[in-house]
């Protein structure tokens, strides 16, 4: 029998975990994709298709696993059995001052631990409800059982999850630099590991999903469970080497610029096909390092805009300056510069307010306004916390243009599980109080730890509401992102990515809410840092993010806390007996 009395509580959770789900939509799903747009291989818009039907399946597929540990294993519900509407009330709490803060860090451009977020306020209402012993500080049991669940696992994330992500990335980054990159003919040898590499991303997600990730049963014995990930991801592999290999042959090795994404179902039927016609103004690959000078190059063009002759190289200091400052259809001061980016919804026509095609402007604002953004551009703005960017960029090596357009294809897939992974992890940090507050609302009882499963629809509600924050705020934080924190590239983004999914899927594995936040960041650095200079790093922005993530959980616990202290304690006045 629902709790009718309640329906306040339950009207007020549905907003409030809307709200919060919102948020992780505009806050952290630029986590996975960010690195994908900053180094051009998917424009804004491509990234937000592809992210949504990720996230969204990864939320409604795999996202019940976590969010069980999110509302039963932070605060020890059992104390709340003789009256589980204080329960209800807590959980309404937390995800109300989460939703909150959420919205203020959004709103600042601070990408923030929404897993953090939420934990804190659980742990504020907990100890304004039944005092700090109800909290878990630490699991039950000993050993590694009593560090996997818990408040703990909080502090111990703020470093294994950025370490170990930050470890993953350069491990995978610093074979693909001296395996490929700077290898003679790059070209060739990222032919032959593309293949491969798209063979150990379809394992990883593979184990996400057998390793019981979602509500649905996995009855393989282990060594058909480890069978199974090495098959999906071989047979991948070779399904890759058939279908797209063939098409990168002809396009990247034999410059075939008349050939279009959507001739790669022709598999190898492509290698029949003659050579190309000459043709030196098309060609089918963008220059990922555009906009982007080398040290060499800056260190000219600075000392040409200086009148410093001594270091502007070879030819007289007229005509260096000359070349420097004039560039190749580059801008006045000579930085290269990508062409500009047709705008969706253009710019408000004349006429009354309530005119047609004013109307129609103003729908298009309101739907299409948030991915109708260049956060590329906006992420070489300058501010306190980006520095000098030219500079911190020009400290990075470029690579083969040619062998870094096959590992975009690469960064595509990677940026796909991790935004899965992200989906399936942190759809928990809303969805998980959410689904108390309801479960108590309907049943009256506190729901069991690990006996209860969480509802599709809330698990679809939770997945929807991200998307539409994707879409209308994502660009906020995403701008804040990418190279803002290092210079990114495919081959760079590729390694970010994957080394951050496999630690959140392994977090996701052993029931840990990290932070992917945390993760991504780690693998930048990390990969980052394989340049072989920290200068490569921009340490203002990443001391940002370290900020946010340290205030998150006291904030988002004490306003918690606050409310829940408030409402409980407040006086309340009868009238009559």
């Amino acid at each position: 029998m629902p709790l009718h009395q309640y329906d306040y509580l339950l009207a007020i959770g549905t907003i409030f975990a809307a709200l919060d789900a919102w948020n992780i939509g505009a806050n952290d799903v630029a986590n996975s994709w960010a690195t994908s747009v900053a180094s051009h291989s998917v424009t804004y818009v491509q990234a937000m298709v592809l992210a949504s039907i990720m996230e969204f399946a990864g939320s409604l597929g795999v996202g019940a696993r976590v969010a069980d540990t999110i509302r039963t294993k932070v605060v020890d519900t059992s104390l709340f059995v003789d009256d589980p509407a204080l329960l209800m009330l807590g959980m309404v709490c937390a995800v109300t001052a989460s939703s909150l803060y959420l919205t203020m860090a959004t709103r600042i451009g601070l990408p923030v631990s929404t897993t953090h977020s939420i934990m804190g306020g659980v742990i504020g209402m907990g100890v304004a409800a039944v005092g700090a012993d109800g909290v878990q500080w630490v699991g039950k049991g000993s050993g590694v059982n009593s560090v996997n669940s818990g408040v703990v696992q909080v502090f111990l994330a703020w470093i294994i999850a950025p370490g170990l992500a930050g470890a993953f990335g350069a491990i995978i980054f610093l074979i693909t630099k001296y395996g490929v990159m700077v290898r003679s003919n790059p070209v060739w040898k990222a032919f032959f590991t593309v293949p491969i590499y798209f063979g150990i991303t379809a394992c990883l997600l593979t184990m996400l999903l057998l390793w019981k990730g979602g509500g649905y049963t996995i009855t393989l014995t282990d060594a058909e469970v480890a069978g199974t990930i090495v098959g999906v991801g071989a047979g991948f592999a070779i399904f890759i080497a058939i279908v797209l290999m063939p098409w990168l042959y002809r396009v990247v090795i034999k410059d075939d610029w008349q050939l279009r994404w959507w001739h790669i179902p022709m598999g190898p039927l492509l290698l029949r096909r003659p050579d190309p016609p000459a043709n030196p103004e098309h060609t089918a690959i963008q220059d990922f390092y555009a906009g982007h000078l080398t040290k060499e190059e800056l260190d000219a063009r600075r000392a040409a805009e200086n009148g410093d002759v001594e270091v502007v190289g070879e030819g007289t200091a007229t005509e260096k300056k000359a070349d420097v400052l004039e560039g190749s259809a580059d801008s006045d001061d000579g930085r290269p510069q990508r062409p500009q980016i047709k705008k969706i919804v253009g710019p408000k026509p004349e006429g009354k307010w309530h005119s047609g095609p004013v109307l129609f402007w103003y729908v298009k604002w309101a739907l299409l306004r948030g991915i109708d953004q260049d956060v590329v551009s906006a992420q070489n703005r300058k501010d306190v916390l980006s520095g000098d960017l030219e500079e911190l960029h020009a400290h990075a090596a470029h690579y083969d243009n040619r062998a870094e357009y096959m590992y975009s294809f690469l960064q595509v897939m990677t940026a796909s599980v991790a935004s899965f992974t992200h989906g399936a992890n942190d759809i928990a940090n809303a969805i998980g109080p959410y689904a108390t507050v309801f479960q108590i609302w309907e049943e009256e009882r506190v729901p069991a730890a690990g006996k209860s499963q969480v509802p599709t629809w809330i698990l679809a509600f939770g997945g929807a509401c991200l998307v539409i924050g994707l879409w209308t705020y994502g660009y906020n934080i995403m701008r804040n992102l990418g190279n803002r924190i290092t210079l990114h590239s495919p081959s760079r983004g590729f390694s970010m990515e994957l080394g951050s999914a496999v630690t959140i899927i392994l977090a996701t594995r052993l029931k840990l809410p990290i932070s992917t936040t945390q993760c991504i960041t780690g693998a930048t650095v990390g990969v980052g840092l394989c340049s072989g200079t920290w200068r490569t790093i921009n340490w203002r922005m990443v001391a940002w993010i370290y900020m946010g993530w340290f205030i998150t959980l006291p904030v988002t616990g004490i306003i918690s806390g606050c409310l829940m202290g408030i409402i409980i304690n407040a006086p309340r006045w009868g009238y009559g007996n």
